[in-house]
């Protein structure tokens, strides 16, 4: 994203970078990025909370009006949590459980009717294949 935003200012298209990876994006040199201390893949706010989304795109929006120069990087005050421990767990691999967070592990995962009546079908379509 970081290297399209060049390309798109180089030829007269302004542009923002929201992200949260600070060190790899300020490193690349984007005109205008908006920072927000979250977990990756979380740079428009906190997942199902419309209230920190709209303000990170309202702060995303005042940054392209107001930037002062090129290689701008404004902090959005938003945090993911009062504890800063999230950092820790969610960058240790060892420390973490790689499925997604509020999922039951996919051995209590139950298949819902459609996957249901997919599965019996191509079941017994490659049976009448076999055994006509």
């Amino acid at each position: 994203m970081s290297l399209a935003a060049r390309h798109l200012e180089a030829n007269g298209i302004p542009t923002i970078v929201m992200g949260c990876a600070k060190d790899i994006v300020e490193y690349v040199g984007v005109p205008r990025f908006l920072f927000s201390d979250f977990p990756l893949g979380n740079p428009a706010g906190r997942p199902h909370d419309p209230d920190s989304q709209a303000f990170t795109l309202e702060l995303a929006l005042r940054l392209l009006e107001t930037a002062p120069g090129p290689r701008t990087t404004v902090q959005s005050p938003l945090r993911w949590s009062d504890n800063p421990d999230w950092k820790l767990d969610f960058s240790n691999i060892g420390a973490t459980n790689r499925r997604r967070p509020n999922r039951p592990p996919p051995s209590r995962r139950m298949p819902g009717p459609i996957v249901q009546r997919l599965r019996h079908s191509n079941v017994s379509c490659a049976i009448s294949a076999l055994w006509p």
